[in-house]
């Protein structure tokens, strides 16, 4: 299949035709290279600040205006399963990326553009690495080298939540049971252990757990526990002499990484586990002022976001953020990923409505 990589990207072209010459440039994590090019070349405009680091892109206005915003979507997408390239049908644009994330990248890009005297300064921050693991998070690492310019007093991260606003995020936690047995053949199991039985009490701790409901800010957030992954065993006829058992635990803004650990070893008891990944939560912010004008003025009522997203790394900073983007969250990373065009126009339509006046 051939790569289709636009010369340019004419941010003054229809929201659905600048989405489709986005996706068209592949930017799989570790390859954002070519349209992060692309993204600050177009935004080398009069009223605007460019700085690069790495493959992230980040666009300022300096206007002096009493009160600074982030704006932020990330670059990449997880791999290309034949879904390039972008194709529309209809009202809707179908391709790898059209939900996550590019459809917030295409409305970002095109208001970063035409909006040059909002009522507030605006950072744009456009960045890379988002779908892999958190070391690599081109946010992060921004955060780390020019703290400056992620400074703001509150953030709209454009993850996909249907153009409808989605409060907060979903700690998750990652925790890992390795179970060491003793070998032996299956015919004289006696003289072994079987590591793969001693998985039978964390299992049954995680059938018998009832996942809560909580109410953060007026959100309620669903929590879960689920076992994600395991393995073990070396032949049909050995006792498996270990086992390893994942298990993701989905917890809600009203507690702290560390109560969340602590819950989990109230759950499994004195089984041991490791930790193989901790994302904080964050809370909702939708108490605060800057928060409420934005849910004012884009309209609509305003939900939990029900997973993990860089809301959580605004909140360490100590900025308020919400969700805010194009597409239905439940199609992210789907073969048949696709985006309304509807959508795109209720989220330029919203952030105009809070960024003009």
């Amino acid at each position: 299949m051939a790569k289709l990589y636009p010369m340019s990207l004419d941010l003054r072209a229809d929201l659905a035709s600048l989405l489709i010459r986005i996706v068209d440039v592949e930017s799989v994590s570790g390859n954002e290279a070519m349209l992060a090019d692309l993204v600050e070349e177009a935004l080398r405009l009069p009223h605007l600040d460019v700085h690069r680091d790495g493959d992230c892109v980040v666009a300022r206005t300096h206007l002096g205006r009493s009160e600074r915003v982030v704006i932020a979507g990330h670059l990449d997408t997880v791999p290309v399963v034949d879904n390039l390239p972008a194709r529309r049908e209809g009202d809707v644009i179908w391709g790898r990326g059209t939900v996550d994330m590019k459809g917030g990248v295409a409305v970002m890009l095109q208001l970063a553009a035409e909006l040059t005297a909002p009522s507030k300064d605006i950072t744009w921050i456009f960045y890379d690495n988002e779908e892999v693991q958190a070391s690599k998070n081109g946010l992060g690492r921004l955060a780390a080298n020019r703290p400056d310019l992620v400074e703001a007093d509150f953030a709209v991260l454009m993850e996909p939540t249907g153009a409808e606003i989605e409060g907060g995020c979903q700690g998750t936690i990652r925790a890992v049971f390795d179970l060491q047995g003793q070998a032996a053949h299956s015919a004289r199991a006696w003289m072994g252990h079987n590591a793969i039985h001693d998985l039978a009490p964390i299992l049954d701790a995680l059938v018998r757990y009832e996942p809560r409901e909580i109410e953060v800010e007026g959100l309620t957030f669903r929590e879960g526990l689920n076992a994600v992954t395991v393995s073990g065993g070396l032949a049909s006829n050995v006792i498996p002499p270990s086992a390893t058992l994942a298990v993701n635990y989905r917890f809600a803004p009203d507690k702290t990484a560390d109560e969340a650990v602590a819950h989990l070893r109230e759950v499994f008891g004195n089984v041991g586990f490791r930790l193989d990944d901790v994302s904080p939560a964050a809370r909702p912010g939708l108490d605060r002022p800057l928060a409420r004008a934005f849910v004012e003025a884009v309209g609509g009522e305003a939900k939990p976001k029900f997973g993990w997203t860089d809301v959580a790394r605004f909140s360490e900073l100590g900025i308020p953020a919400v969700n805010y983007g194009p597409g239905d969250p439940s199609l992210a990373h789907r073969d048949d990923e696709r985006c309304p065009i509807d959508h795109l126009e209720r989220c330029a339509t919203g952030l105009r409505a809070w960024l003009a006046h």
